[in-house]
């Protein structure tokens, strides 16, 4: 009887078989395309694209690949540019998320338009017991001066208002913030802080660096919702922009398991590599079970460590070896001392974790790669954990060469150095600033740089760092000749930063940064040709698809 059987349970299972295989054996053709992928150091080019699930199989000529996957689905690229998808090693996701939800005031250029807008924000928001928000810029305005508690009063006085400044590293609080705060002259400043104090010695309503928390401590925690909420919308944002990878700095446990949870619902649309906020609390909790190096089929790692060791230029806390050309007396901020800073670069190595350092000032870059030696003295060799310095924007040029002797990566921003070049140079002189945004010295001595933007103090948009990266100029192409040129990448070099070489700088190159056989399909089809248009285009360029692991996350004509 069971002979008799047999025949017919095959043919009730064989429309399922054949629609698993024909399920494992359908793939993707993407074809009458400019493609660009930098492989085995050479640019290549190819018209095809194929791949299956999550993988790239082979990329070609559209008829030879169209022989070779008769079989696969087909998808016309229109002949348009397609480039490996984009890798930012330098981002707060969670702050480009907050941004949408918040007061936005960056880019404005008078003191008077960003209370206009701040005021505009609190009466369509009387429900908020806080007006939040972020971006404002002293050295755009006329003024070019700090503004002060009574001038956010005048626009918002029944509520407590607090600002971060665009770089993160200084806040601007009203005068009910800062009762709340119960600040008073007597309030001192902290070790990696200052209150900026008028000539009574009265707070004026700015707090640098580490002094920011006597405000924001009081601030309610964020709910659940708004979490969920600014991770969607800076995923969103994300792949709209062409980034298909991501490198977090400074993530928390709860951030780490949101994260986990939007990879498990196949929510994430875009990889994100994470750093774990210090070598503290967080640290302890986050790294129980080691170092993760890949979860949800690399959507996510947490293999590395952020640690600010100074502030920004802009708010003059970038810590200098020499005071301020435009502030005498003044050196900036370090957070830690040399033994401090040892300690917890010593923890994050001895652990297995790659130590990724935030630097800006001379002094600062000087005390870390101090700490990376005594680290190199203590463990031995750690060229294998590719620890990395922050920003490293000011160096002393004597300094430069010890990034290879430590093998060091330098994870840069090209658009600091476009934003920052209007009060740079006023900031540390003409002799400094050979050594500041030096691209290209690191690259000559064989420094691996990771690019990207440290979103949302710079735009998500990384058409603009690879423009930075090539000319040195703003948008309205200023300087005419760029600015310091001398310290440009081409255009090879820019693509490089902020995708192979930014995948090498997370461990990854062996599965994303480069289009090729075995690596995951990321990838991003444009409007311009990086490599044809002329350069003054390049920050132009609008991202028409977005590709990750074979998943188109972004489609520009279903937004039209």
């Amino acid at each position: 009887m069971f002979m008799h059987r047999l025949p017919i349970i095959l043919l009730l299972l064989l429309p399922f078989v054949l629609s698993s295989c024909e399920q494992q054996q359908q793939g993707t053709l993407l074809h009458n395309v400019k493609g660009y992928s930098l492989l085995d150091d050479e640019l290549h080019e190819f018209d095809a694209i194929a791949f299956q699930d999550d993988e790239i199989l082979a990329t070609g000529s559209s008829d030879q690949l169209l022989e070779e996957f008769s079989g696969f689905e087909t998808v016309d690229g229109e002949g348009n540019t397609l480039l490996p998808g984009l890798i930012d090693a330098h981002v707060h996701v969670m702050g480009l998320g907050y941004q949408e939800l918040e007061v936005d005031v960056s880019g404005l250029e008078s003191m008077e338009a960003t209370l206009e807008k701040i005021g505009e924000y609190a009466d369509a928001n009387p429900d908020l017991e806080w007006i939040r928000g972020r971006g404002w810029n002293q050295v755009l305005w006329e003024e070019n001066e700090f503004p002060t508690a009574a001038d956010l009063d005048e626009v918002v006085s029944d509520r407590p208002v607090w600002l971060t400044r665009v770089d993160g590293h200084a806040g601007w609080a009203n005068t009910r913030a800062m009762e709340i705060a119960n600040i008073s002259r007597d309030t001192p400043d902290v070790q990696g802080g200052r209150i900026i104090r008028n000539s009574r010695g009265d707070a004026t309503g700015i707090f640098i660096d580490a002094t920011m928390n006597n405000i924001s401590s009081n601030i309610p925690e964020r709910t659940d919702e708004e979490q969920r909420t600014a991770l969607s919308l800076a995923l969103d944002s994300m792949a709209e922009h062409g980034l298909t990878s991501v490198h977090d700095a400074r993530t928390d446990k709860e951030t780490w398991e949101m994260y986990k949870r939007f990879a498990d619902r196949g929510d994430l649309k875009t990889r994100i590599y994470a750093m774990i906020a210090g070598t503290g609390e967080q640290f302890d909790q986050l790294s129980e079970n080691g170092p993760v190096d890949q979860y949800a089929d690399h959507k996510l790692a947490l293999r590395s460590v952020k640690i600010s060791a100074d502030g920004a230029l802009g708010s003059r806390g970038a810590a200098m070896i020499e005071e301020y050309s435009d502030d005498p007396e003044n050196t900036g901020l370090l957070f830690f001392d040399q033994d401090e800073l040892n300690a917890m670069l010593l923890k994050g190595a001895t652990n297995g974790y790659q130590m990724n350092i935030h630097a800006i000032g001379d002094a600062a870059n000087r005390q870390v790669l101090d700490g990376f030696e005594y680290v190199e003295q203590q463990l031995g060799d750690q060229s294998a954990l590719r620890h990395r310095i922050e920003h490293a924007q000011i160096v002393a040029p004597e300094d430069i060469p010890r990034f290879v002797d430590l093998d060091l990566i330098a994870s840069m921003q090209p658009t600091h150095a476009t934003s920052d070049m209007n009060m740079a140079e006023d900031r540390v002189g003409s002799e400094r600033i050979e050594g500041a945004y030096a691209w290209q010295t690191f690259l000559d001595q064989g420094t691996v740089i990771a690019a990207g933007s440290d979103f949302p103090v710079e735009d998500v948009n990384p058409f603009y760092g690879l423009y930075s990266a090539v000319t040195r100029k703003d948008h309205d192409g200023m300087p005419p000749g760029g600015w310091y040129s001398e310290q440009a990448m081409s255009r090879i070099e820019a693509l490089r930063a902020f995708t192979i070489d930014a995948a090498y700088a997370a461990h990854q190159e062996e599965v994303l940064g480069t289009l090729e056989p075995g690596k995951k399909a990321d990838f991003i089809l444009v409007d311009k040709n990086f490599f044809e248009v002329d350069a003054s285009e390049i920050w132009q360029t609008d991202v028409l698809q977005t590709w990750m692991g074979g998943n188109k996350v972004y489609d520009r004509s279903s937004q039209e």
